[in-house]
C-alpha cells in the first residue's frame, strides 16, 4: 500500500489543542483518518469569562476513542494552553511516546461578546491570554521538536473571519485573531528555511458549542425574549454567500488536512478563509 493510499499524513504526528470537542476533535479525528498519530490537549474545565460551558474530561475521552477507532495512536492531556510548562511537558511526552512531531494545529480558543465601551479588564485579559498568548505558547512548546526532526513540518493557527475584518461587539476577540495573522507571517518567514510552513485558517461561524448557545443567540437577536437556534439560523444565513447558516467542523478539517499535507507543499504565509464566502459578503 502506498503512502498516498494510507493517507495524506501517514506516519506523521500532529499536536492539536482544544481537541476535546468541536473543531479540535474534528481535526484530530480527520488527521488520524489521514494516517497521523495525535497529541491532544484540552483544558476540559470552565474558563471564567467564557459565557457557555466548555468541554469536560468525558469529551476528551471520546476524542481518544474516536482517534483510536481509526487505528492510530493518541496521547491526550488535560491542561491549559496558558501554561507553557504544561505544554512543553506534554509535547515532550508525546514525542517520546509517538516518536516525532510534524504538525501543529493551534486551535484552542474561547468566545465572548461585548461592546467595547462595556468590556472590562478581566474579559480583555483572558481573551488575549487564551486566544493569542495560548497559541504562541503552543508554538513555542512545539517548535524545538519540529526543528529537531529535520524534515520540515506544518503549523496552522486557527483564526477567524474576525481576524480579517472588523466586527462589532468583539474587540478583544478580533484583536487576538488579527494578532494570529501577524504571528503567522513572521513565523512563515523565519521557519521557511527549515521547510516548516505556517498558515492561518479563518472559519466563519461554525456549528460547535462556541456558537450554539444562548449568549450568541441573544447577540444576533437583540430584544427577542428567549431566542431559539431556529431563529438564529435565519439570521445567520444572511452572513454568508453560500446558502448555509454556518460551517460544519468537518469543512474546516478538510481545509486543514489539505494545508498540512504535501498537496500544499508550496503554500506558506497564507490567510485561508473557510467561511462560506462571509469575508466577501461584508
Amino acid at each position: 500500500m502506498s503512502t498516498q493510499s494510507q493517507g495524506r499524513v501517514h506516519g506523521k504526528v500532529a499536536l492539536v489543542t482544544g481537541a476535546a470537542r468541536g473543531q479540535g476533535r474534528s481535526h484530530a479525528v480527520r488527521l488520524a483518518e489521514e494516517g497521523a498519530d495525535i497529541i491532544a490537549v484540552d483544558i476540559c474545565a470552565p474558563v471564567a469569562t467564557a459565557p457557555y460551558p466548555l468541554a469536560e474530561p468525558a469529551d476528551l475521552k471520546e476524542t481518544v476513542r474516536l482517534v483510536e477507532a481509526t487505528g492510530r495512536r493518541i496521547l491526550a492531556r488535560q491542561g491549559d494552553v496558558r501554561d507553557l510548562a504544561f505544554l512543553q511537558q506534554t509535547v515532550e511526552d508525546g514525542v517520546a511516546e509517538l516518536g516525532r512531531l510534524d504538525i501543529v494545529l493551534a486551535n484552542a480558543g474561547i468566545a465572548h461578546y461585548s461592546p467595547a465601551i462595556d468590556l472590562d479588564a478581566e474579559n480583555w485579559t483572558e481573551m488575549i491570554d487564551v486566544n493569542l498568548n495560548g497559541v504562541w505558547w503552543t508554538v513555542k512548546a512545539a517548535l524545538p521538536h519540529l526543528l529537531a526532526g529535520g524534515e520540515g513540518g506544518s503549523i496552522v493557527l486557527t483564526s477567524s473571519t474576525a481576524g480579517l475584518r472588523g466586527m462589532e461587539n468583539c474587540v478583544h476577540y478580533a484583536t487576538a485573531k488579527h494578532g494570529l495573522v501577524g504571528m503567522m507571517r513572521v513565523l512563515a518567514l523565519e521557519l521557511g528555511r527549515h521547510n516548516i510552513r505556517v498558515n492561518t485558517v479563518h472559519p466563519n461561524s461554525t456549528n460547535t458549542d462556541m456558537l450554539q448557545n444562548d449568549p450568541t443567540y441573544a447577540l444576533f437577536l437583540p430584544g427577542k425574549e428567549n431566542p431559539t437556534q431556529e431563529q438564529f439560523q435565519r439570521v445567520a444565513r444572511n452572513l454568508n454567500v453560500l446558502p448555509m447558516p454556518w460551517s460544519e467542523p468537518s469543512a474546516i478539517s478538510d481545509a486543514i488536512a489539505f494545508l498540512v499535507s504535501d498537496d500544499a507543499k508550496n503554500i506558506t504565509g497564507v490567510t485561508l478563509p473557510v467561511d462560506a464566502g462571509q469575508a466577501i459578503r461584508w
